[in-house]
Order: C-alpha cells, then structure tokens, then sequence
C-alpha cells in the first residue's frame, strides 16, 4: 500500500484544528503527528488508527471502535495500541479532534 496524496489531504484537514501537523510515510503507511507527537496512523487496509491505552481505548471499544491487531509470527494475534475511530469522527474534524486531542494527552 501506498499513501496518496489525496489520502494525506484528507488526514491533515480531519485534524486541522489541532497545531503543526505533519506526516510522515512508514513501512508503507502513514505516521501523523501534531507538534511532533506522534498520535495516529494510517495503517493496514488504508485505515485511519487513534493511537489509545487504558481508558481511551475503554472508551474507544464502547463506541464500537476496533483495535488494530495481526497475526504474529507464531500464529497468535498480536495488538498494537491504535483503534479505528468511531465513524462520525471520520466525517466531523471537531470530533475527530477531540478523540485526537485525548490520545495526545495520553502520550505526551
């Protein structure tokens, strides 16, 4: 998978209203990051991921929102600490901000 342009376009208007976003292509995704932590991904399947632990990711499973996990070498699902978001967010950047803003507290 290759990141597109319009895909990068779309990332940074969703979180326009969080300071210095910037992105960065990785291992064939997206790392993004808003003043140089990094709180999302754009991962497998083309998939917008909040980076979440503990009571963010509580949260994040109530609103139905999925963990990102694959199958590790030794055949057991291994997680990664990033979750979808929930969909009105995808369509709503003042939501979408606010789900970031709390992954942002969380790992800075």
């Amino acid at each position: 998978m290759a990141v597109s342009d319009e895909q990068i376009a779309f990332v940074r208007d969703l979180f326009r209203g969080l300071p210095s976003i910037t992105t960065r292509k990785m291992f064939g995704g997206l790392g993004i990051y808003s003043e140089g932590v990094i709180f999302a991904v754009i991962g497998p399947e083309e998939t917008l991921l909040l980076k979440a632990r503990g009571p963010l990711a509580e949260d994040l499973a109530a609103e139905g929102c999925e963990q990102w996990s694959y199958e590790g070498k030794s055949g057991k699902p291994s997680r990664m600490p990033y979750w979808t978001l929930p969909d009105a967010a995808l369509d709503d950047p003042e939501e979408a901000c606010t789900w970031a803003r709390r992954s942002l507290s969380e790992n800075t």
